[in-house]
């Protein structure tokens, strides 16, 4: 199971899924990120810090809530990817599209 935290500081939502995103996560994930849009948040930095596991279905919900993002006029980033995750990352080329900050402060030079 894993567990989302959601925050905002200085209008830009951090989202922290701890754990496993797979199919059954994503779902979970991608309503997170649906919500802080639709709450008008539309600056987003997604913390992989904690993310053990990352599939198909996570890299879905993930550029699901960038689409959401940026056609609400702002952005998704993507801070600290595991090893695990940044491997599935360039793997994917997904890491054209998302490129991975080192750190959540630098996602959007907070």
């Amino acid at each position: 199971m894993i567990e989302i935290d959601v925050s905002t500081e200085r209008g830009i939502a951090v989202v922290v899924p701890r754990g496993r995103l797979n199919m059954v996560a994503a779902k979970r994930l991608r309503e997170a990120l649906a919500e802080v849009v639709a709450g008008g948040t539309h600056r987003i930095v997604v913390d992989l810090g904690e993310t053990t596991f990352l599939d198909s279905s996570g890299l879905g919900a993930l550029v699901s809530g960038l689409k959401a993002a940026r056609q609400a006029g702002g952005d998704l980033r993507v801070a600290r990817p595991t090893p695990e995750v940044l491997a599935v990352f360039q793997l994917t080329n997904i890491d054209k599209v998302l490129r991975p900050r080192p750190d959540v402060a630098s996602a959007f030079d907070v």
